[in-house]
């Protein structure tokens, strides 16, 4: 077995741990015994008509494509930090690299429970280069002060001064 097949498994088992941890929080399993579980609406339907349930879908379902992304960046970024017939320029760089994504995710994380902890519904938080996007659930406009809480959150946690802030209904 060679190191690309060992990525692409490495990748799928990501996958499939992301699949279950899913279905584990929307709290109903994608199949059971081979079936469908019944419902009309799956853990994976795309098609609810439930209006509360899509917005709540949206958030999971970025959150859980965000995560996927992250886990097989970093998996193959380690990958190649642990090959010894890759340069040692490389090697440092995918090093380099490795450690921002993993910093830039756990102030994702941080971010986000912070500001849910501050009274928002659901928040999700992209960074990416030294420019986060916060998209936060509400059905009203933002005020001047739940802008400038957001920023200085951000600004506290990941020290990002370029913040983007979306409302998502």
């Amino acid at each position: 077995m060679n190191k690309k097949q060992a990525v692409i498994i490495g990748t799928l088992l990501v996958l499939i741990v992301c699949a279950g941890v899913l279905a584990t929080k929307l709290n109903s399993p994608l199949y059971v015994n081979g079936v469908d579980s019944g419902k009309t609406n799956s853990a994976v339907s795309f098609n609810n008509s439930d209006k509360k349930n899509n917005q709540s879908q949206f958030f999971d379902e970025t959150k859980l494509t965000r995560d996927q992304k992250n886990a097989t960046t970093l998996q193959t970024l380690k990958t190649l930090i642990d090959d010894k017939n890759v340069s040692k320029e490389n090697r440092d760089e995918a090093a380099k690299q490795y450690t921002q994504l993993a910093m830039n995710t756990n102030y994702e994380s941080k971010i986000e429970t912070t500001l849910k902890a501050k009274g928002y519904e659901d928040v999700i938080c992209s960074i990416e280069d030294n420019k986060a996007r916060i998209i936060v659930k509400g059905k009203d406009k933002l005020t001047d002060k739940d802008t400038r809480e957001i920023k200085n959150v951000v600004l506290g946690i990941a020290k990002i001064q370029e913040v983007e802030i979306t409302t998502k209904q």
